[in-house]
């Protein structure tokens, strides 16, 4: 059988897609490893329209269960395997996957999301979710009056300082090299703020704790010199990875990995191939901004199949 439509990803963006594609009774194919994306490790979200607060374990449920309840005879959902590629088949693609299936589809959305850098230092990975976080949007109102450190030098760790500068005690930017990546204009504005603190050209040696974090050790690189930071929460900003690999010989990829598209549609320059979230190219990453985009795309791929 073909499909009118394989959607990839089990985040914001392939939830709403695939609400949509069963409302519209497009002939869909939903596969993904897992549920949620990467608000699930988060232990308060405030920022999910709708919902004053929850979990991120909250939030994947309840994708699993608005996907579930819209699944029926037109609408078919894999959970627990990984696609690991995709290829052309004449007008349309197979998508093959971890357990050695293969699928037939007219168009596919790609909403895989990507994986946030991990922080490299000792007991990073112990105190994960214990005062250190990878989302200042969905965990910064949990440090409110505390001093929290953001560590990433590029646009994304000073945005992120900017949130979390409107209720934090104080924020300490921390940079591993002597020049930021991020736009002069954003850098200037920031180190006005008299509650920003910028360190700059050092490495993180250990993030330490007990049951919480409470403080960073960091290493001039130029003296060599040790110092201990006491902080509340530390926020991480050093980059993701996309969830593309699968992909990349099908559609056009940037230096960093993310699908490349039309913001107007979702498109990619591959015919049949659209994509949403955070694999790709946009400007900003959320998760009501990858749902957004992804309805967006589902717009464009019913008009595809069935007006154009």
């Amino acid at each position: 059988m073909t499909h009118d439509l394989i959607i990839i990803g089990g985040g914001p963006a392939g939830a709403a897609a695939a609400v949509y594609a069963s409302r519209k009774r497009l002939n869909t194919l939903f596969i993904t490893s897992e549920f949620g994306g990467q608000s699930v490790v988060s232990e308060q979200i405030f920022n999910w329209i709708g919902t004053t607060s929850l979990s991120g374990t909250e939030l994947a449920e309840n994708f699993k269960k608005h996907v579930l309840a819209n699944a029926d005879e037109i609408m078919s959902v894999i959970e627990g395997n990984r696609v690991i590629e995709v290829v052309k088949n004449g007008d349309s693609f197979l998508v093959k996957t971890d357990d050695d299936k293969e699928f037939e589809t007219k168009t596919i959305l790609i909403a895989t999301g990507s994986n946030r850098r991990k922080l490299e230092a000792k007991d990073a990975n112990k105190f994960e979710n214990k005062g250190l976080t990878y989302c200042a949007s969905c965990d910064g109102p949990l440090f409110a009056d505390m001093d929290v450190a953001v560590i990433g030098g590029g646009n994304a760790g000073f945005e992120s300082a900017a949130q979390l500068l409107a209720y934090c005690k104080t924020v300490t930017l921390i940079n591993r090299s002597e020049k930021f990546r991020a736009d002069e204009i954003t850098i200037q504005k920031l180190s006005e703020n008299p509650k920003l603190k910028i360190i700059k050209n050092v490495d993180i040696l250990e993030v330490t704790g007990d049951k919480m974090v409470n403080g960073l050790i960091l290493k001039d690189k130029t003296s060599g010199e040790e110092k201990t930071l006491a902080l509340s929460g530390i926020f991480v900003e050093v980059g993701q990875i996309p969830n593309t690999d699968f992909i990349k010989s099908l559609v056009p990829l940037d230096k960093i990995g993310r699908v490349m598209i039309d913001p107007w549609t979702g498109k990619t320059e591959t015919p049949g191939i659209w994509a949403a979230g955070d694999c790709t190219n946009i400007l900003y990453h959320q998760n009501n901004i990858a749902a957004g985009d992804a309805v967006r795309a589902l717009e464009d791929i019913y008009l595809a199949i069935k007006a154009r």
